[in-house]
């Protein structure tokens, strides 16, 4: 039977790193993995960064709609439609805001029985883990069915800080196995069973947020990045972006997180829906995008 992997975290916990490290050390270990990627706005953008590691055939983006609930069907449809391979692992990105409880609630109904049940892997970045004001709730809410706690940006604070967080983790969820990335082992995953863990509700309205989208045209430099992502508000929570850099033949990727770190790399191959300029958080709309970045480009001028 084949196992299905439900990664979930805060948005820029490190969830899209984490998923890549799966695939790749799948592939190494001749396994067949099938990559289902949500997000708000765009999952293509980030599956496409996978198409040089499986067989686009074997990924599968979906954008505009929230998994726990109003996209439940979609991702049951989705994974019912995998194709069966000899020694597949299907794994599943859920967008950085999903209320994983009730995600793991919808998913383990109607999915066909040679699946195994479905697991949940919750990544939390122990540099923000609890710091994210009124979005608290939220956070906490999507470690309490997980069965592994996979601890990113261990390197970014001390031992006190790790054992904090750690003691947190295991009062919201006794039964969790928590782990540093490094120790994560992809062929121990199919022998890791659901949580029995009971969740506290969480108000599902706070797992919906704003999120917007648009064309994003070259950029003269990389200071002009650092002057769109600085000239959107701190409500928006997560920015990311793809477009080419002055006269540079390859794409760069860009995102901010939503502790305000700019990261930038370069992009691999061509994005399939073009340059984009993507923002989840409250206010998010087109408008708010085009004037930042009609002020960045002014400013990086």
């Amino acid at each position: 039977m084949e196992a299905i992997v439900v990664i979930v975290g805060f948005l820029g916990a490190g969830k899209t790193t984490l998923l890549k490290k799966l695939v790749n050390n799948a592939v190494e270990k001749q396994w067949q993995p099938f990559v289902v990627l949500n997000d708000y706005e765009n999952a293509q953008l980030d599956t496409d960064q996978l198409s040089d590691d499986i067989d686009p055939q074997y990924l599968k983006a979906l954008s505009g709609s929230c998994i726990c609930c109003s996209g439940i069907t979609e991702l049951r449809e989705a994974v019912n439609r995998i194709p069966k391979r000899e020694k597949g692992i299907t794994l599943i990105e859920a967008n950085g805001t999903t209320d994983a409880c009730s995600l793991m609630g919808f998913l383990g109904v109607g999915i066909n029985e040679r699946f195994l049940p479905p697991i949940q892997i919750s990544v939390v970045d122990v540099k923000n883990w609890q710091l994210r004001a009124e979005h608290n709730e939220l956070e906490a809410n999507q470690v309490q069915v997980s069965s592994l706690i996979v601890l990113t940006h261990e390197n970014s604070v001390d031992k006190s800080r790790i054992n904090d967080v750690k003691a947190q983790l295991s009062s919201l969820n006794p039964s969790a196995n928590i782990i540093s990335s490094d120790a994560l082992d992809l062929e121990q995953l199919p022998e890791v069973t659901p949580s029995q863990n009971q969740a506290e509700h969480l108000e599902h309205h706070k797992a919906h947020w704003a999120s917007s989208s648009i064309d994003l045209p070259p950029l003269p430099s990389y200071a002009a990045i650092k002057e769109l992502c600085n000239a959107l508000p701190n409500s928006i929570l997560r920015v990311k972006g793809c477009t080419i850099i002055g006269s540079e033949p390859h794409y760069t990727y860009f995102e901010r997180c939503p502790d305000g770190e700019i990261y930038v790399r370069r992009y691999n191959g061509e994005p399939t829906t073009g340059a984009k300029l993507l923002t989840i958080g409250p206010g998010s709309s087109t408008l708010l995008l085009n004037t930042a970045l009609n002020n960045a480009l002014s400013g990086a001028t």
